[in-house]
Formats: structure tokens, C-alpha cells, sequence
């Protein structure tokens, strides 16, 4: 039997990128994922991408788990509200894992741009989107959790120090991600539910390798263009990272921790999906970039 069979999960942020492999590999683990986010077949985000919510709950299923789509917007409480509702109808009012994904700030950092002259408009934008989502996600997500005195909630983030980030914008949605999954650990404690933020490395995620021109089966030959791009990971590394610490029964011993897709890698024994263990830590270490 798969180590989370029977077990419920909500993946917030579910359409792409890392919230998408995170949804697969619970599902590959057994689970049931509710799959949530705003694009969807006939009806794109303003990012205007192409992926959707009902591929990756298709691909959940494929992989041995329960994927179902549900389309919410996070920033709209009311959605989030009838969300878990919903689960509590269908699930009995069981739900073992919640994982904040949500982003959603990929067109809205002025890179290179000191915080009084960045668009406050895109920074504020940033911060509903990436945090104020995160807390109301977790508002009605947690007294399911609660209920039953037991469950894994997961925030995650690009970076796992309080170190800035290259922007005050983006620093400031990344590491606020880090402190809601610290403080929500210490009250959620008495309850025996852990909470933890996990960052991934360098992402090779749909967009970055859209922002390379390249595609997973060619993307080495963006590392002509970025040299540290060959230390980069798939979705998978820090999804199976993930699914490792769902399953694995000592987690709470981790509560409150920031963790890394490559120490988890270590840990954990988990090699990416195209066989590599790329290990971003140490590659920054060997060329002195800052480990954020």
C-alpha cells in the first residue's frame, strides 16, 4: 500500500511549476489531491499561460492517486470558504495535508529597481497574491486539521533564511512565507499538526525554461545563457521532498523549519526525475553566490 493511500490533500496553487509536481507526487503516494487554482479549460489567469488545473489532477490520477480540480481564486475569501466546505462535505471532514503554493508574481517584480521606485501597485499586488492568500487559505483550511488533531500544513517559498531576496517586494512575499509556516507551527503545536515552509533550488519550471527558450528535454543548452542553470532542478525534486515528509511519521520533529529540495534530497535519499541530484546548496557555496 502507498504510504499516504486514503489520506487528503489540498494543493493551493496546483496549475504549474512546483505546486503541480507536489499535487502528482502525493497522488503517486496514494493520496486523494484537491487541486485548486484559477486557470482552467476555456478560461486562462491573467497570467496566461497555458496549463490548467484539470491536467494536473488528470496526471494525478494517472500516477495512482484521487486528482480533482476545483477552480478558486485565493485571493477571493469567499471561494476558499466554499472550498473546504466542500471538502469537509465530501471527506467527512477529514484532510491530513494542506500545501500553500499560491504565487502568481511572476509578471510583477521590477528587477533592478529600489523599492521607492518599483510599481507599488505590482509590489502590493505581489503581497496579496503570495501572503494575504497563504493566511486566508489557511484560516479555513486549519480547523479541518484541528478537528482531527493531526495533519501537515506547508508553505512554500523561494529561499529558506530571512535574507534579501534582490527586491523588497520579493523578499518581502518569500519570507513572509517562512515566518507564517514558523508561527503557525507554535500554534498549531497543541493541536499535534506540524507546519513547515520548503523551498526548491534553482526551478526548472514550465516558465523558466519558456524564459530560457528551451524545453525539459533540451534544457541544458540554456546554461550557455545562465552557468548556474546547470545546477537547476525539476518540479519533482522538492515534490518528492515533499511527499517524503508527508509520509514520513517522525515530521513533527521538523515543525517550524524551513527546509531545502536538496537537503531533503539528502535526507531522504530522492534523485530528480531525470536521475540527477542537483544540490543547490552546495553548488552556491562553490561559487560564492548567497544562499538565500
Amino acid at each position: 500500500m502507498n504510504p499516504l493511500t486514503g489520506q487528503i490533500a489540498v494543493v493551493a496553487g496546483a496549475t504549474r511549476g512546483a505546486g503541480r509536481a507536489i499535487a502528482v507526487e502525493l497522488g503517486a503516494a496514494g493520496a486523494t489531491v484537491y487541486c485548486t487554482g484559477r486557470s482552467v479549460r476555456g478560461s486562462r489567469s491573467d497570467l496566461d499561460r497555458t496549463e490548467t488545473i484539470e491536467e494536473t489532477a488528470e496526471l494525478v490520477t494517472e500516477r495512482g492517486g484521487v486528482g480533482i480540480p476545483i477552480r478558486v481564486d485565493h485571493t477571493v475569501e469567499e471561494e476558499v470558504r466554499g472550498l473546504f466546505a466542500r471538502i469537509g462535505r465530501e471527506q467527512d471532514g477529514r484532510l491530513d495535508i494542506l500545501v500553500n503554493d499560491i504565487w502568481g508574481g511572476e509578471q510583477l517584480t521590477e528587477w533592478g529597481k529600489p523599492f521607492w521606485e518599483h510599481s507599488l501597485a505590482k509590489g502590493l499586488l505581489m503581497q496579496e497574491r503570495a501572503v494575504r492568500t497563504h493566511m486566508i487559505t489557511s484560516y479555513y483550511g486549519a480547523p479541518l486539521l484541528v478537528a482531527r488533531r493531526r495533519g501537515l500544513l506547508l508553505e512554500i517559498t523561494d529561499g529558506s533564511t530571512y535574507a534579501y531576496r534582490g527586491s523588497l517586494y520579493y523578499s518581502l512575499a518569500k519570507i513572509s512565507a517562512i515566518h507564517l509556516a514558523e508561527a503557525m507551527a507554535e500554534e498549531l503545536r497543541p493541536y499535534g499538526i506540524t507546519a513547515l515552509a520548503v523551498t526548491p533550488g534553482f526551478l526548472r519550471s514550465e516558465q523558466m525554461l519558456d524564459h530560457f527558450g528551451v524545453t525539459e528535454a533540451n534544457w541544458r543548452d540554456a546554461i550557455a545563457q545562465d552557468p548556474h542553470f546547470a545546477a537547476s532542478e525539476t518540479p519533482y525534486l522538492v515534490a518528492r521532498g515533499i511527499a517524503a515528509l508527508a509520509a514520513d511519521p517522525r515530521v513533527a520533529d521538523k515543525s517550524g523549519r524551513a527546509l531545502t529540495s536538496w537537503d531533503l534530497s539528502d535526507e531522504y535519499g530522492i534523485v530528480d526525475i531525470d536521475g540527477r541530484r542537483p544540490h543547490w546548496g552546495r553548488h552556491a557555496r562553490e561559487h560564492g553566490l548567497p544562499l538565500r
